[in-house]
């Protein structure tokens, strides 16, 4: 099964479970398959040039406030090693409209964002 998984050429850098237990599958400075077709700011492959974090959960389904502090620290990770990332911080839906729809209707962008530094994420 593993190696058909592969074939697939699906996974992301890691998962946050609803526990906010941190399930890390690819470095986060190699390349992870997440995003599929995508775009952002004009620029395609987003898979080339971005970072794939997994919420557990459905689009009907709040997410934890666990799962928020473990997005959180994680982010406030990526920010110290990452600089250049500041205010592009999105949401695969944003990135591949009507082909993906996470993290969906139930994800709290304000109460992330202002878990963060107000200066690493201005709001939008």
């Amino acid at each position: 099964m593993r190696g058909s998984l592969r074939a697939l050429r699906v996974s992301a850098h890691c998962l946050i479970r609803r526990t906010g237990e941190i399930v890390q599958y690819v470095p986060f400075d190699a390349r992870a398959w997440h995003a599929g077709v995508s775009c952002y700011q004009g620029t395609e492959k987003c898979n080339d040039f971005s970072v794939g974090i997994e919420l557990e959960g459905t689009d009907t389904r709040p997410f934890t406030d666990e799962q928020y502090r473990a997005l959180t620290a994680v982010t406030q990770v990526l920010l110290a090693h990452y600089p250049q990332i500041k205010g592009h911080i999105t949401g695969h839906s944003d990135i591949a409209p009507g082909r993906k729809t996470d993290p969906g209707p139930c994800f709290d962008w304000n109460r992330y964002r202002n878990s963060l530094n107000p200066a690493d994420v201005p709001a939008e």
